[in-house]
């Protein structure tokens, strides 16, 4: 199948972090995945919730929300509560990061990942995961270097990438026009080291078969280790460094 914008089925589109966008922020990219555009920004909280006290551990959780022009017609602001939609978002990439965080080692912190949809063609969840990461850790880079903790708080590196089975044919890392005519749209959220977090795959019209799935998870695996490698080298470039990948 020959995509509209001349990628091969298994090619993510190009992407790209830009590093401390909100410069109040604790830690803060805009991650640019084709024409979809998300600001992660990273606060931290010298407390956890209510909830959690007496646990003697951290807490990482994330707001997700588009701006009303962020697609094609405006769509509303969310005032008084959030929709289902927003609300299934957050939880999973609150759960996507906390899957590689070391919870103990923040002491009793809050990182509260604030997701804003600037621009979106697609992918908007998965891209929002991969960004949010990248500024998770520059918060634990800002911790350890300020000696305000003893050890990294990450383990491992997150992301996200859609993939879809249009036509027969599995596609990874959708655009709008592609996601629009998937028989089956499937969210992969995989760790860098090829766990899986979040398999969330939808059939649209006919049920799809257990290979279909083993074809796009294989699929989608190859296009994350882009991403981790995207992620590693604009933390890198930003002096940020990553001890859970340093040799034994």
């Amino acid at each position: 199948m020959t995509r509209a914008d001349g990628r091969n089925p298994s090619q993510i589109r190009p992407v790209s972090f830009e590093l401390n966008y909100a410069p109040f922020a604790e830690g803060s990219v805009l991650i640019s995945a084709g024409s979809t555009r998300v600001l992660c920004a990273a606060t931290l909280e010298e407390r956890i919730p209510t909830w959690m006290a007496e646990k003697k551990r951290g807490w990482v959780t994330a707001e997700y929300a588009m701006l009303p022009r962020a697609t094609m017609n405006r769509t509303n602001r969310e005032r008084s509560r959030n929709s289902g939609r927003t609300h299934e978002i957050q939880r999973l990439i609150g759960r996507s990061l906390r899957a590689v965080t070391w919870l103990e080692k923040l002491g009793e912190r809050q990182v509260i990942c604030d997701c804003d949809v600037i621009q979106a063609d697609a992918g908007t969840r998965t891209a929002a995961i991969t960004g949010s990461w990248v500024a998770l850790a520059q918060v634990g880079d800002r911790l350890l270097r300020n000696g305000l903790i003893g050890e990294f708080p990450l383990h491992d590196q997150v992301a996200g990438v859609s993939v879809g089975l249009v036509d027969g044919e599995v596609l990874v890392d959708l655009d709008y026009t592609e996601d629009t005519r998937a028989q089956v749209d499937l969210n992969l959220v995989m760790t860098g080291r090829g766990q899986l977090v979040e398999v969330q795959g939808t059939a649209e019209g006919a049920p799809f078969s257990r290979s279909d799935l083993n074809r796009m998870i294989d699929a989608g695996w190859a296009g994350l280790e882009r991403l981790f490698l995207a992620q590693r080298q604009a933390l890198e470039t930003a002096g940020v460094t990553l001890p859970f990948l340093a040799p034994a």
